[in-house]
């Protein structure tokens, strides 16, 4: 079995990152982080005229119906970038509930707006803190409309619709709807989180208009599929961060002089760089089985993916942190770069589940195909 990409993605990969290094340098990403913008839409907007926000769309709803291989390939040198967009909200999650659960007419509708990059959309979950679960669900549908709280929505202020869960007297005890937040039912509030260079918010619904995707009680069976799905794809993006974060470290340690050497000599600073490299090793080799899997459409899917989540979280966050400790003093300050990774690995852990529940979710899987 052959886990290279092949020589026309390595091509789409050498591309991509041309592309985000003239498009996205630290200083595109520091704007955002300093700024009160949510995201670069500037930045956006030249992504989506590149094709990337409709690489695995079916071309019948004017998507460039690529594989996913294409767009682990994309998802990898964002995450090198720390691109500050909403890529991840709208085509990880957004665009893949569309099309798994959407009918025929959520799809003429919204999928061409995704693909264009003119809709955004982002996935509504999390109700606070604590582990999301059916039972503790209390966004709910009631005759009048879609009413809750859902909070931290990522991209919840640039989104034009969001694919929210709620409770569900039926079925699995959760459903999931499609809903415009341009509404009077909806009002929306912003709230920071440790990365300032993606924009999160506090999503108020009340008899909010919203319409069912999928049938009525299968949201949380249709949940954990996708949360499957996206996980690959989260990965790949922490494993270009986990990487960048590796040779920015290498970089400033082969160029940074204490008592006339380079700190790159000292053994302390080389067994850093080889346990992230080490890491950084691993979780791409997970990450391959998991866009092998996702690619396939694989019964081993679930497998695969929270093999590649468990390992990418621990990669890019253990790179991140040693990054900064490599700079020493300095790479706690403001002015230097190293925060960029730190931030956004620290967001990627948590997004779609933490590490422990990802190996939850892996012992889980070992177990079925055990059973199997």
């Amino acid at each position: 079995m052959n886990f290279e990409f092949s020589d026309e993605q390595e091509l789409l990969r050498e591309q991509a990152r041309g592309f985000l290094a003239d498009n996205c340098p630290p200083a595109a990403v520091r704007a955002v982080l300093d700024g009160d913008a949510d995201h670069d839409a500037d930045l956006w907007r030249k992504v989506a005229e590149m094709g990337w926000t409709a690489t695995v769309i079916p071309e019948e709803f004017g998507g460039l119906g690529l594989s996913y291989l294409e767009l682990v390939v994309i998802a990898e040198e964002l995450g090198r970038a720390a691109a500050p967009i909403p890529f991840s909200s709208s085509v990880y999650l957004a665009t893949e509930a569309l099309l798994a659960l959407g009918s025929t007419q959520q799809k003429e509708k919204w999928l061409p707006l995704l693909a264009t990059g003119e809709a955004i959309g982002t996935f509504a979950l999390a109700e606070g803190n604590g582990r999301p679960s059916a039972k503790s669900l209390k966004t709910k549908m009631s005759g009048a409309g879609l009413t809750g709280r859902k909070l931290p929505v990522p991209d919840g202020r640039a989104a034009d619709f969001a694919v929210v869960v709620g409770a569900s007297d039926s079925g699995d005890g959760a459903s999931m709807y499609l809903v415009e937040l341009d509404q009077a039912g909806v009002s929306r509030e912003a709230v920071r989180t440790l990365d300032f260079s993606r924009g999160h918010a506090v999503l108020d619904m009340k008899d909010a208009q919203a319409e069912l995707l999928g049938g009525e009680g299968v949201g949380w069976s249709a949940l954990d599929k996708l949360m499957d799905r996206a996980a690959v794809l989260f990965a790949w993006e922490q494993v270009g961060l986990a990487d960048a974060a590796l040779e920015q470290a290498r970089d400033y340690a082969m160029g940074r002089y204490a008592f006339g050497r380079a700190i790159a000599s000292y053994q302390a600073i080389k067994h850093k760089l080889a346990g992230m490299y080490v890491k950084n090793t691993l979780a791409r080799s997970n990450g391959y089985y998991g866009a092998w899997a996702l690619d396939s459409d694989s019964s081993e899917l679930a497998l695969a993916a929270a093999t590649a989540r468990v390992g990418a979280i621990q990669a890019s966050v253990h790179a991140a942190e040693e990054n900064v400790q490599t700079h020493g003093g300095m790479g706690f300050t403001w002015e230097f770069d190293c925060q960029f990774y730190y931030r956004r690995a620290k967001l990627l852990s948590v997004n779609i589940g933490s590490e422990g529940y990802w190996q939850d979710r892996l012992i889980t899987a070992m177990e079925q195909n055990n059973a199997a």
